[in-house]
């Protein structure tokens, strides 16, 4: 798709002589575009559940929060959370460094009984503020057991009750990651022209569903327009954008 969006925001600017944007500067304002269109989704899924509450929304072909929830699904992944420090029931938030992924948001956190030989569920934990987890797990009517967990959130780490919940991958994280940054590869020519090949390693296409690609261009326009101070295509991307949100 990368290149597909690449060749309908250039035929855009060349058309109407608005100027040429350097594969580098596309791949910027590809990873801007494609940031501003994921988060959006959270915001859209919060409209679309405001619109069911007041029995505005359709089913069947006309289930809006369906097609949402598939694009964001896309972007959920479950890993096993580092303990900060041995025999501790703190442990570190995914993240580049300690799961491979930089994690957006936090959907669920899963716990396990790790003792045997096989990991056994546990239970979902709740997550609970800080004002609040003293007097929980002071309670004893309500405090955390191990079939009932809870956890706080502190910085780059969390922290699971009850405390005896503190081995090794006994706690995993479901979580929505940011999308790979995208990046259009290239051969150059004799000429300098620059070529598309996706064989090269470092390749990435966008990770949005298909349907989003006229978002991406709107969006790229208006970022390459700015760049080569165009107020047309900026005017043009934002008018093709308020026409895919109508």
């Amino acid at each position: 798709m990368i290149n597909s969006v690449r060749n309908t925001v250039l035929s855009v600017l060349n058309k109407n002589n608005y100027g040429y944007i350097s594969p580098s500067d596309f791949n910027l304002f590809a990873k801007q575009a494609q940031m501003e269109v994921f988060e959006e989704y959270f915001s859209e899924y919060n409209k679309i559940i405001n619109m069911e509450n007041a029995r505005m929304s359709g089913t069947d072909y006309a289930d809006l929060r369906k097609a949402v929830e598939e694009a964001v699904e896309t972007f959920i992944v479950t890993s096993t959370l580092t303990q900060v420090t041995p025999a501790s029931n703190r442990f570190f938030l995914p993240s580049a460094t300690t799961t491979g992924f930089d994690y957006f948001m936090i959907n669920k956190v899963l716990c396990y009984d790790a003792s045997g030989p096989t990991r056994v569920f546990k239970g979902e934990a709740e997550k609970v503020t800080h004002s609040k987890i003293t007097m929980l797990v002071n309670s004893n009517l309500t405090a955390p057991t191990e079939l009932y967990p809870a956890y706080t959130q502190e910085g780059s780490s969390l922290t699971v009750y009850p405390a005896s919940i503190n081995l090794p991958n006994e706690v995993d994280a479901n979580y929505f990651r940011y999308p790979k940054d995208p990046k259009w590869t290239y051969v150059t020519l004799a000429n300098g022209e620059p070529v598309f090949n996706q064989s090269q390693l470092d390749y990435q296409d966008f990770e949005v569903p298909l349907e989003d690609e006229i978002k991406l261009v709107s969006k790229i326009l208006q970022y390459a327009g700015m760049s080569i101070r165009e107020i047309e295509a900026v005017q043009f991307g934002g008018n093709e954008e308020q026409k895919q949100s109508q």
